[in-house]
């Protein structure tokens, strides 16, 4: 419900918010919540929340759902939006206090008025989860769901996700999708109806990706605190590097694609009066083009993988363990230039032995991975591990995943991770496909 606290000195309005100290806490007008002592207050009742949507905004529904930008719309861009949740989608559930997903795509584009004077955009929800329920099946319906979309002709598709494992999905969808137009991912790292929300400029940056001459999947998000300007990062090279900063995510081991510039410009006077989103891409290193290659979708996964991290003391055991569980590939986060205890080799031996292909990547993450430097790098090799280059630990599971749901042959898999798929490897251009296609 939404209140009036009057104190000696003065009130304040807004929406009453569940509390466990005892102290009344309401969302102001604002978005920002505060809280006051019950003592020596007058509480007064004056209206049922409230939801608010922008002004001026419609969507209509068809089988998904469009909206268009007002004049001159024939001439924009079509964008697909596909919904999965997390942050971006988010906003305070005032049952709980906690941020939770609420937001559908015609939710996001009634914050997000914007997104219309760039493009014309269509849209569907496919999930509604925080990241971190994601898994390989929601990846293989996201890819076919995606691969859809351009198929019909989407100029570029959006993709909006939770933050916490974008990283993962963007990797996945590098591998199973080859496209002709921008797979744009983009989340935020604080709700829409937070006055500090990145979720606005973020997507806004996104559709403006959307509709460039790019032809892969990137992450846009935030480059700084400031609304200044946002990354545009290679799916396989970008992880979330801070746990709640807006400009959290990086690109490791390669430099950024590009940036996008965000301003706002006025217009005065007449009908046509109002803000403006000012957005412009530069590009800052080499990248596929718009129309490189034709669509097409390797869209299946094996998701018996798994990724283990070595710690001093850590037990090899746990390779067994993944073993006799019919896991079918594993991926090692090991120390330094790539290693793990001398005991744990025997393990790693009898797991290449019975055909488990075992890649070894840094826990350090900035670096190639060279096992040929000291004794028990040399050691792994013989044991059989497969380098894996200066891929981030969690690319190079899903690339494993990748490779394994298109050849079993051990040499074939040692190849293929070795192999630049989709630029998870930092030292030659990007050739997506050049091997399998």
């Amino acid at each position: 419900m939404r209140v009036r606290i009057k104190k000696p000195s003065v009130s304040y309005e807004g929406i009453v918010m569940p509390s466990t100290t005892g102290n009344i806490v309401i969302k102001l007008d604002s978005g920002y919540n505060i809280g006051i002592r019950p003592e020596g207050v007058e509480i007064e009742v004056i209206g049922d929340t409230e939801e608010h949507v922008a002004e001026g905004v419609t969507v209509r529904d068809t089988q998904g759902w469009g909206w268009g930008g007002g004049a001159g719309e024939k001439d924009l861009p079509q964008l697909s939006i596909i919904s999965t949740g997390g942050t971006i989608a988010s906003r305070v559930d005032y049952r709980t206090g906690a941020v939770s997903p609420q937001f559908s795509t015609q939710d996001i584009l009634e914050a997000i008025p914007e997104l219309g004077m760039l493009a014309n955009i269509s849209g569907r929800v496919i999930y509604s989860i925080l990241s971190e329920n994601m898994r390989a099946a929601y990846w293989k319906e996201l890819a076919r769901v995606v691969y859809e979309e351009i198929k019909k002709g989407a100029h570029g598709v959006i993709v909006t996700h939770g933050t916490d494992t974008m990283g993962y999905t963007a990797s996945a969808l590098s591998f199973m999708i080859r496209t002709p137009v921008p797979v744009v991912l983009v989340g935020s790292q604080r709700s829409s109806d937070r006055p500090s929300s990145d979720a606005a400029m973020n997507a806004i940056c996104a559709a403006r990706v959307g509709c460039s001459d790019l032809g892969e999947v990137v992450v846009v998000m935030h480059g700084t605190t400031s609304d200044d300007f946002c990354y545009i990062h290679r799916g396989t090279k970008v992880r979330k590097m801070h746990t709640s900063a807006r400009y959290a995510f990086q690109s490791v081991n390669a430099a950024p694609i590009g940036r996008v510039y965000y301003s706002y410009s006025y217009s005065g006077g007449g009908s046509g009066s109002g803000k403006y989103p000012n957005v412009e891409v530069e590009f800052l290193s080499p990248h596929l083009r718009r129309g490189e290659h034709d669509l097409e979708l390797r869209g299946e996964l094996e998701d018996r993988c798994c990724l283990i991290k070595f710690y001093p003391g850590a037990d090899p055991d746990i390779i067994d363990y993944f073993l006799e569980r019919g896991y079918r590939g594993i991926v090692l986060e090991g120390t330094g230039l790539g290693h793990v205890s001398s005991e744990w080799i025997p393990h790693v031996e009898r797991a290449v032995k019975d055909g488990i292909p075992v890649v070894m990547t840094s826990q350090c993450l900035y670096g190639t991975v060279c096992d040929r430097v000291y004794d028990t790098g040399r050691d792994l090799l013989r044991a059989g591990v497969i380098e894996g280059m200066d891929m981030l630990p969690e690319t190079a599971l899903v690339k494993l995943m990748w490779v394994l749901a298109q050849t079993v042959d051990m040499d074939e898999v040692r190849g293929l991770m070795q192999e630049n798929i989709a630029g998870e490897i930092s030292d030659r251009r990007v050739q997506i496909y050049n091997r399998m296609g």
